[in-house]
């Protein structure tokens, strides 16, 4: 076992003031709370913590004053307020020029997007650094101030070609660039505890700046054959590829691919595909037996046919009021009727997922002219067996699944890299491939799972073009 888990918390958005928000001092008291546990476990076993990295979703951000106090809870980014901002971006800089600057994909909620709507209704006057919400632990913990570029990437606002904050963008947009800390990579020291935090959770550690953004870290702890993609499967999807470079062309833009800075100078290449967001927010909105996961994935494994199919990345998915009622939508749109019972929305889904995989990893072939032999999924969705052998069988690639902590053995790896126990990621990475086990998936085909295969293209083209 290459790691125990000691404390797991959730944190859910609320509203707040106006706007779906981030409750960043519980967060972070559950950190400490998590650290001390820790600290706790580390000397029963004799030994010290050395170090400790934080890793966190990207675009969200908090802003704190010259104190170095909080100006105000950090927004969600699937609070409507970055309505309308995109458009109101684009009326100053092109949609195609600031992706040939930023090399990012068009998400409504970017942080490019998010700070234009905060500007839009007044950004405090006390704000002296906006950090995103990886960096703002990390300043609680250290009182360093600083920004990590896999996650500085997400943003929109980081120049693809120079990996700095495109600050003449940001002028252009009358946005402030005033507010930004320093970018430095994955690997850096952001400092030591400070002296208050050390004495609450009981020992002093460096804090080591991972690829912040977990999907970053997820890349770097994923046993990745050569020439194969990945699916970092959870809440969202991310399908995509390792590169060396950015890969930013009119084509690439159009199919909105994305580069993000991956650890070690690596680029993340992908697409965001709606994920497992879809599954939760039924199971939200269903109630008793039929709500529970295990028995919900047995019924779709037991299930021989494709009662329906939707194209999962519909933006009413994104944050609708009632996603059955969204998805039901869809479905009489395209001319399909709505199942009447969860396990057969949730087939649906899944198999939608595994359709929508196999588009996304045909074009990302398409865009880098680089064959994938296969398929590694990561994360928590990795778990779910029926949405493994359902990718093989829609792609036609064999999939390996595991580890479920990636971004966890990834987030370690780059403090050990940096602590001097591995000389490169190459041989973390194959330190890794020999400790964890993965799970393969090998595809089937059937006459059934072709007629579907059609059907979905057809209702992807539909909601595409």
């Amino acid at each position: 076992m290459l790691f125990q888990e000691v404390r797991r918390f959730q944190y859910l958005p609320s509203l707040s003031a106006g706007h779906l928000r981030w409750d960043l001092p519980a967060i972070f008291n559950e950190i400490k709370l998590g650290l001390r546990e820790a600290g706790a476990r580390a000397r029963d076993l004799g030994r010290e913590i050395r170090s400790l990295g934080v890793d966190s979703w990207g675009v969200d951000y908090g802003l704190i004053d010259a104190d170095g106090d909080l100006v105000e809870l950090p927004v969600c980014y699937r609070d409507q307020r970055t309505e309308g901002a995109m458009e109101s971006v684009f009326e100053r800089v092109s949609r195609e020029e600031i992706f040939g600057r930023t090399g990012i994909q068009f998400m409504p909620f970017n942080t490019l997007f998010q700070l234009e709507a905060h500007v839009g209704e007044g950004l405090p006057a006390n704000v002296r650094t906006l950090l995103l919400i990886p960096d703002l632990i990390n300043f609680l913990l250290t009182g360093n101030c600083v920004a990590e570029y896999t996650n500085a990437t997400t943003t929109q606002i980081v120049n693809a070609h120079t990996r700095t904050w495109d600050r003449d963008l940001l002028n252009r947009l009358n946005l402030p660039a005033n507010i930004l800390p320093e970018i430095i990579s994955a690997g850096a020291e952001v400092g030591p505890l400070r002296t208050s935090v050390a004495a609450e959770v009981g020992f002093n550690a460096r804090v080591i700046a991972p690829a912040t953004h977990d999907t970053g870290s997820a890349i770097v702890g994923a046993p990745i054959p050569e020439d194969w993609a990945y699916i970092s499967s959870g809440t969202w999807s991310l399908v995509g590829v390792e590169q060396d470079e950015v890969l930013i062309n009119e084509e690439v833009a159009r199919h909105n691919f994305t580069n993000e800075g991956g650890a070690f100078g690596t680029i993340r290449f992908l697409q965001n595909v709606m994920g497992l967001w879809l599954v939760e927010s039924c199971r939200k909105e269903w109630s008793g037996a039929g709500a529970l996961y295990e028995p919900l994935l047995a019924r779709v494994a037991a299930m021989a046919y494709y009662p329906a199919l939707i194209f999962p990345d519909d933006a009413r998915f994104f944050n609708p009021a009632n996603m059955v009622e969204a998805i039901a939508t869809q479905l009489f749109e395209t001319g399909q009727l709505m199942p009447d019972e969860p396990a057969f929305i949730v087939k649906v889904i899944l198999d939608s997922l595994a359709f929508r995989y196999a588009s996304v990893l045909r074009q990302i072939e398409s865009l880098t002219k680089r064959k994938i032999n296969g398929v590694q999924i990561i994360g928590g969705g990795s778990q779910n067996r029926y949405l493994n052998q359902a990718t093989a069988n829609a792609t036609g690639l064999p999939v390996c699944a595991g580890p479920v902590e990636a971004t966890v053995i990834g987030n370690v790896s780059v403090q050990a890299i940096a602590d001097g126990r591995f000389a490169s990621l190459a041989e973390a990475r194959r330190y890794v491939a020999q400790q964890v086990r993965v799970e393969r998936f090998t595809p089937e085909t059937s006459a059934g799972g072709l007629e579907a295969k059609h059907r979905y293209e057809q209702i992807e083209a539909h909601y595409l073009n």
